[in-house]
């Protein structure tokens, strides 16, 4: 059978937390309007009898980074490409004109000797369009695709291309003992980002990238309920503000949409404690 490793590089929201997504066929990394979401590499895993495909979602590689978090993204996206790696899926957004960002993960990309898929992502959108700037890009690669991973779009056909580059070997991750079908994550960390993307999509452009997540309790209790407590680090107190919203009314709407999607996840009622707190010093030792 077929197996191996694929990593999703490209510059920040063009679509590649989206794209694991849709192709494992569940939830397995946050996706959000705003870019950087995804801080470290997710491994996921697809199967059918053609084989295995280990997913690697890297975070969106930036130009320039000006802060210690931005740093540590991009480092850790770019040392995810040193791996044992057979595969890269370099998503590009033909919506968005290229850009010195662009360059630079095109520049890794090319130091890496190994096959190589061009993805064009957003095929459903046709306006606007700079597809023209990425057409040079097409003879650097074994094989192009264009899809759309909103729209679930030629998604088979991408699949059937990395089967195509990858070599003949035994199944490199036993799925039956994984926490989540199709990832590899401990659960409290799945659940963490599960909430970090919430509160993303809820708070918008109001609170910049000041917060982080951690699951303190993961417990099933004796009637059967999920037992989530957590809390939501904010750099400064203006933002733990916003985050609890007047009367606790964002912060509980956070919980809300965390706790439905877990419901849905697994079947089982859920209770989600959730307190913000203010750690100025959060992003100096995020890891």
């Amino acid at each position: 059978m077929k197996c191996g490793i694929v990593a999703l590089v490209g510059r920040p929201n063009t679509g590649k937390s989206t794209l694991v997504n849709a192709l494992v066929g569940q939830k397995v990394s946050i996706t959000s309007p705003k870019p950087q979401t995804t801080r470290f590499p997710i491994q996921a895993v697809f199967e059918d009898d053609r084989g295995q495909i280990i997913f690697v979602d890297t975070p969106g590689i930036f130009a320039k980074s000006s802060n210690p978090l931005s740093q540590r993204i991009n480092m850790t996206a770019e040392s995810e490409l040193h791996r044992n790696i057979d595969i890269i899926l370099y998503i590009v957004d033909h919506t968005r004109e290229r850009s010195v960002e662009e360059n630079r993960v095109l520049g890794i990309v090319r130091k890496v000797p190994v096959s190589k898929i061009l993805v064009i992502n957003k095929s459903d959108i046709k306006r606007p369009t700079h597809i023209i700037q990425y057409e040079f890009m097409k003879e650097e690669f074994d094989e192009t695709v264009e899809i759309s991973a909103l729209k679930h779009h030629n998604l088979n056909t991408l699949i059937t291309y990395i089967f195509s580059c990858l070599p003949e070997r035994e199944p490199l991750i036993d799925t039956s003992i994984l926490v989540h079908r199709g990832l590899q994550m401990d659960s409290k960390l799945f659940i963490s980002e599960l909430i970090r993307e919430k509160a993303y999509l809820f708070l918008r452009e109001e609170v910049p990238y000041t917060l982080t997540t951690i699951v303190d309790e993961l417990a099933e209790r004796e009637n059967g309920t999920l037992y989530v407590r957590a809390r939501i680090l904010s750099s400064d107190d203006r933002y733990k503000k916003m985050i609890i919203g007047r009367k606790g009314s964002m912060i509980k709407e956070i919980s809300m949409a965390t706790r439905k999607e877990l419901e849905t996840g697994t079947g089982k009622k859920t209770f989600v404690d959730l307190t913000v707190e203010t750690d100025p010093h959060w992003i100096e030792y995020f890891q």
